[in-house]
């Protein structure tokens, strides 16, 4: 039987989901190293050393030694998708392509929701990085086009609210304010509108796009349903970009924005993180503890999605996928990327699902 999808719709049935599947990843968070050094880790989080490519030892993915038995594969593979997940994938193919300089990819950061609708849900993506499960209409549409999506469990985030660095006013911040201030319904124009405490200016925001899986979470988690006929206030900077929302909030002192973990783990002095309070819960600080544990408000799993036909026909994709589910366990995910990386069960669990779309027999539940 394939894994089934959990979709992160309620605080306690994410968490659960977190504190089931994270606990092998323990050691990975505490900082051990792996494969033959860790990776330099650049402004976007992407490693860029050998830490997962497994040379030396074999432990870039369970692969041997890292360097052989893959020279004769040859082909393209499309990733569409996820800006967060993008980190990963962008690590992943650089390690396998040194493997197999044959085998070409084109990687894109089309958001979650973009990369289904353009690219995946037409049959021109081999994958497509989501930071959220995919859609019920999604997989509709997939099936209607004669696609079925495997899902694989990618790693762990924490989703991470920001505000400037000289915004002295505010440390912590609760979710039903975050709510308040980005719903439509209620749309405050100053900070002081939501809490006296804060001054009387107004607000400036910065969020993923609607393409975005990180802005469908978002608003589903922190904003819930609406009176407005918009999910969301129409009046913030969007963008698929990550580092523009880190760069946008940089850029005034009343700025308000929210970005993955790894963004902002990877340019810790470019703005504020700000802890999080759920009900009556303390604050908790962004964390990739906090993620794995799930007490940290807004963890999240993230996923990737394979085309199970393109699968079937395509070896060479077979065998990048086995690659990139080994690899989603590996230190460096947490170390030179900032997310908590597959546990064991998750790696077992997505073999499982791999090896059941080789033989045609797996079907996505959600």
């Amino acid at each position: 039987m394939a894994p089934q999808s959990t979709r992160p719709s309620e605080h306690v049935s994410r968490r659960k989901f977190l504190l089931a599947s994270g606990s092998a990843g323990t050691v990975a968070v505490a900082g051990c190293t792996s494969g033959s050094g860790s990776g330099n880790g650049n402004g976007g989080g992407n490693g860029d050393g050998n830490g997962g490519s497994g040379n030396g030892d074999g432990n870039g993915g369970g692969n041997g030694n890292g360097n052989g038995g893959s020279e004769s594969l040859s082909g393209d593979i499309r990733i569409s998708g996820s800006s967060t997940v993008y980190p990963v994938a962008q690590e992943v193919t650089r390690s396998f392509a040194e493997r197999s300089p044959d085998v070409s990819f084109n990687l894109t950061r089309d958001g979650s929701g973009g990369g289904f609708e353009n690219v995946f849900i037409p049959g021109d993506s081999d994958i497509n990085n989501a930071s959220r499960p995919i859609k019920d209409e999604e997989l509709q549409r997939c099936r209607d086009n004669g696609i079925e999506p495997v899902e694989f469990f990618v790693a762990q985030d924490a989703l991470t609210v920001v505000v400037n660095n000289d915004a002295d006013f505010i440390d912590t911040i609760s979710l039903e304010d975050l709510g308040t201030i980005w719903s439509p319904d209620t749309a405050p124009d100053l900070w002081s509108d939501v809490n006296d405490d804060w001054p009387d200016e107004p607000f400036d925001l910065y969020g993923p796009a609607s393409t975005s899986g990180t802005y469908d979470y978002f608003t589903e988690t922190v904003i819930g349903e609406t009176d407005a006929d918009q999910p969301i206030r129409e009046d913030f900077e969007g963008t698929e970009e990550d580092d523009l929302i880190a760069q946008g909030v940089q850029g005034n002192e009343y700025a308000l924005g929210y970005l993955p973990f790894a963004y902002y783990v990877n340019n810790p002095d470019t703005v504020k993180a700000l802890s999080l309070s759920d009900g009556d819960s303390d604050p908790v600080e962004p964390s990739l503890e906090g993620a794995q544990s799930g007490n940290y408000p807004l963890a999240r799993p993230l996923f990737f999605y394979g085309n199970m036909s393109k699968i079937q026909e395509k070896n060479h994709l077979q065998e990048f996928l086995e690659y990139y589910i080994n690899e989603a366990d590996e230190n460096y995910i947490a170390e030179d990327i900032g997310y908590v990386p597959s546990s064991q069960d998750m790696v077992d669990d997505n073999l499982a699902a791999l090896e059941e779309a080789i033989a045609g027999e797996y079907e996505y539940s959600a």
